[in-house]
């Protein structure tokens, strides 16, 4: 039995536009009825991945919520862009996007990331959860590939 064309098209990738994402902004997405993020890190971002390791629960991502290409420091293809599916691992509530460092309700040492609301979890900027959080495990990152520099196609896996 083959799927019906309804069933390919819920599953089927997404082209995304990321030439006019600014950087340090954020463009979400749908992908199987998930939404999907596209951060354009800045190189202070960049620079702040690796100065908090000590508080992440899987800081070298060795657990399987990324593609093997994107199992490295940025969990990405391209550094300057995070792909991550916006749902949080803890209960499937959606963390809102803080990219602010040393945001005041979240303390000075907050480097940006990821904030849910509900429960009190956190990510950092490469969507890697922080110990003593109820989310178990980072936020997945999604098979994708570039097409081109101003296109990635979200649910289609990349030979990178």
């Amino acid at each position: 039995m083959l799927p019906s064309a309804r069933a390919k098209a819920a599953g089927a990738p997404v082209e995304v536009d990321i030439s006019k994402i600014e950087p340090g902004a954020m463009l979400a997405v749908e992908w199987r009825g998930k939404p999907v993020w596209v951060v354009h890190r800045t190189k202070e971002m960049l620079d702040m991945l690796g100065k908090h390791d000590d508080q992440l629960a899987d800081p070298a991502s060795d657990m399987p919520q990324q593609p093997d290409y994107c199992k490295n420091a940025n969990r990405s293809i391209k550094p300057e862009y995070l792909i991550a599916v916006g749902i949080c691992t803890h209960l499937g509530c959606s963390p809102t996007y803080r990219k602010e460092i040393g945001a005041a309700d979240l303390g000075a040492d907050w480097p940006g990331g990821f904030f849910c609301p509900c429960h009190g979890s956190r990510f950092d900027l490469a969507a890697r959860v922080y110990k003593g959080v109820p989310a178990p495990t980072n936020l997945e990152i999604p098979p994708h590939k570039y097409v081109s520099d101003a296109l990635v196609l979200v649910g289609a896996d990349s030979e990178a």
